[in-house]
């Protein structure tokens, strides 16, 4: 049964792209340019990924997928009305879905040898959130496409003067973002477009493409039958496994229903007594309702709980200061993102988590600053602390004083670390932390040692 009802969810899929073309059978303009973009930059892109073979193949079928989950909310924006936040939160769900699945695979083999390459994916796959960016989401692509450069060139020095191949493969993903960018501007300069007319947009009138095999959905209505047996037995889904496996035949049998007799395009419909036959409905839109329930902000907090200064959930908040501060206390800041954080005075540790773009300036601690789960990071130290770590942490500024140039650094896991020593002039100079490093036997241990970083 559960085979049957995944045969019968494709057969859906492939009826509602049938419905996503317009009654005169041309498809929006916006929908066919992007399908340029599909057939020409991400073909490439989807070729060379395919020779090279191993991680980056399987990076990019997560970013065709991506891809086809985006356009199937194009092909929904250009015969539906824009909805309320909520709907349009369901929608945007899917392709939410795979950005997160692009970049927790990248998290998942930083051991990769060709992990320059899903970073280089794996920073500027946001770019499509464009579609959830107003008004400008061109210069948002742009921005995405620029974060990605950092290991596009990364890739180009290792592979210069070795393989063409993945020179070639910089160009094409590359291509990928400056076609895109194109594409916003010339065809939603100040946001997603949506049609004027039709009706308004619902996560379950267009269920999107789905990375892997779809959930069983609900069973199919009743099949007449001359027995009382309720199992039709496997000469019925072996017929339905024959019309299926038709191609682009399976929807010559449909039979042609005139707009007047739509239900959606005629609400009086849904009123006549007696049940309306449907057929199958959609797989149930409560997960995404979850999804847009559980991404809800939570609000900010900053407040001494006991010995523990709490300061989470902090958004765009510039001049956090916490200075009634004693050596027995212990900062801990959570979810803080494109903020600024001075605690002044003495204290005995501070954590950061899972922060983004966080600005810390901090006094003395007597203990360790650890710094973990964290992007974009900077961390400056007026007098002394002891010890510094950094763990599982992509880009992190560590400013010493003249007074803290004697502290431990201790990192994993991490990479972008930069660390700043003041001069006698007071002009920092900024010297990066190892990334890479080669280990031999010598005949009675392992002996490693750090080696250049690449870019």
């Amino acid at each position: 049964m559960a085979e049957l009802a995944s045969l019968v969810q494709r057969l859906e899929v492939a009826v509602g792209r049938l419905e996503a073309v317009s009654g005169d059978g041309v498809v929006a303009a916006y929908v066919e340019a992007y399908d340029g973009i599909i057939t020409r930059s991400v073909g490439q892109y989807m070729t060379l990924s395919q020779q090279i073979g191993g991680d980056v193949q399987k990076h990019a079928d997560m970013m065709k997928q991506a891809f086809s989950c985006q356009r199937q909310l194009l092909v929904t924006s250009s015969c539906s009305q824009k909805p309320s936040d909520a709907s349009l939160t369901a929608l945007l769900a899917p392709v939410s879905k795979v950005i997160q699945q692009v970049q927790t695979f990248r998290e998942q083999n930083r051991s990769s040898p060709l992990f320059n390459h899903l970073s280089a994916v794996s920073e500027s796959v946001p770019a499509l959130g464009w579609v959830a960016m107003a008004p400008k989401p061109g210069p948002y692509v742009k921005e995405m496409q620029d974060a990605a450069q950092f290991y596009t060139n990364r890739v180009l020095k290792d592979y210069k003067e070795k393989d063409q191949k993945h020179v070639d493969w910089v160009k094409a993903y590359l291509s990928i973002w400056t076609e895109l960018q194109n594409y916003v501007k010339q065809h939603h300069t100040t946001g997603l477009a949506w049609s004027k007319s039709g009706p308004v947009a619902s996560a379950s009138a267009a269920p999107p493409p789905r990375a892997g095999p779809p959930p069983p959905g609900p069973p199919p209505p009743p099949m007449a039958s001359s027995g009382g047996s309720g199992d039709q037995g496997p000469d019925t889904r072996n017929a339905l496994f024959a019309s299926l496996n038709k191609g682009a035949d399976v929807t010559k049998g449909l039979k042609h229903v005139p707009k007047d007799q739509m239900t959606h395009k005629n609400p009086n419909l849904r009123t006549q007594t007696g049940p309306v036959r449907t057929g199958p409905k959609p797989f149930t839109t409560s997960k995404p309702a979850v999804t847009a329930a559980a991404s809800r902000k939570l609000p900010p907090v900053l407040e001494l709980d006991g010995k523990k200064w709490k300061v989470e959930n902090q958004e765009g908040v510039q001049g956090l200061v916490i200075s009634d501060t004693e050596l027995k206390q212990v900062v801990y800041a959570f979810k803080c993102n494109n903020s600024t954080l001075q605690i002044k005075g003495k204290i005995n540790s501070i954590t950061l988590d899972n922060c983004k773009k966080l600005g810390l300036v901090f006094d003395d601690v007597v203990g360790i600053i650890e710094v973990i789960n964290c992007r974009d990071v900077k961390v400056q130290v007026l007098g002394k602390v002891p010890t510094i770590s950094i763990n599982k942490t992509d880009g992190c500024h560590v400013y010493l004083s003249k007074d803290s140039l004697e502290c431990e650094i201790v990192s994993a896991k991490s990479s972008e670390m930069n660390v700043l020593v003041p001069g006698k002039d007071g002009d920092y100079t900024e010297i990066p932390v190892p990334e890479q490093f080669k280990t031999v036997w010598d005949g009675k241990k392992l002996v490693t040692t750090c080696t250049e970083i690449a870019g």
